[in-house]
């Protein structure tokens, strides 16, 4: 997997590759990221990349020019990109996705600032926009990364074991069951006794009742099947 990251902060988002799962994912050659910034596709000669809104407004845009031709750069020497924008005027970002995106071959992350980015790219490289939730953030690079990451840990090979990913949140629709680490017990707080029993059965049972339980606590709306 290739990403490549579209940002006026490329710093914000390079450290996070450079420790942990996905530093070793790198060294093995299963990630590898690149980083655009717009300033330098700039024709203003104060590379300015921002412009007052149309019709009035609060802020700036990230403008048309410098976007347009970072993104006809990108897909001139890159085949099978595949073009996401960060947006809170978007769909949210789900697990499901995070599988889906993880098979492919070359993601872009377009990552906006300012007060947004003009709404003629978006409409014109986007291959699909998403939200990471109900609040905004003063850039897109925190959302870009964040999907990053969850795209990252769908890849084969990248985690150590592949089987972590089955009990995680949101694989069955339900939010994962508590889990606990030795010792069990510590400042006189004990772990579910049954947990250290051995009994497999009844702990995939009891697990399975306790995702359920915090699912409807947690997430009240959310259908479960």
């Amino acid at each position: 997997m290739k990403f490549s990251f579209v940002t006026l902060f490329p710093s914000l988002i390079e450290f996070y590759f450079n420790d942990s799962i996905l530093a070793r994912a790198k060294d093995k050659g299963i990630l590898s990221c690149e980083f655009y910034n717009p300033r330098i596709y700039t024709n203003n000669k104060h590379q300015k990349v921002d412009a007052p809104v149309v019709g009035g407004g609060a802020g700036m845009l990230m403008t048309v020019q410098p976007l347009f031709a970072c993104l006809d750069d990108i897909k001139k020497n890159n085949e099978d990109i595949h073009i996401i924008f960060a947006t809170p005027v978007a769909k949210d970002f789900k697990q499901n996705d995070a599988k889906r995106l993880a098979k492919k071959k070359h993601i872009v992350f377009v990552s906006g600032r300012y007060e947004g980015i003009d709404e003629r790219v978006i409409e014109k490289y986007a291959d699909e926009v998403f939200s990471i939730g109900e609040y905004v953030l003063t850039g897109g690079e925190l959302p870009s990364l964040v999907m990053a990451d969850a795209i990252s840990r769908n890849i084969d090979e990248v985690l150590g074991n592949a089987s972590s990913l089955e009990l995680e949140s949101y694989e069955n629709n339900l939010l994962e069951a508590p889990s606990f680490a030795k010792p069990e017990n510590f400042d006189n707080l004990s772990i579910i006794k049954e947990f250290s029993k051995g009994n497999h059965s009844k702990i995939s049972d009891l697990k399975f009742q306790m995702s359920l339980y915090k699912t409807k606590y947690y997430k009240p709306n959310k259908e479960i099947r």
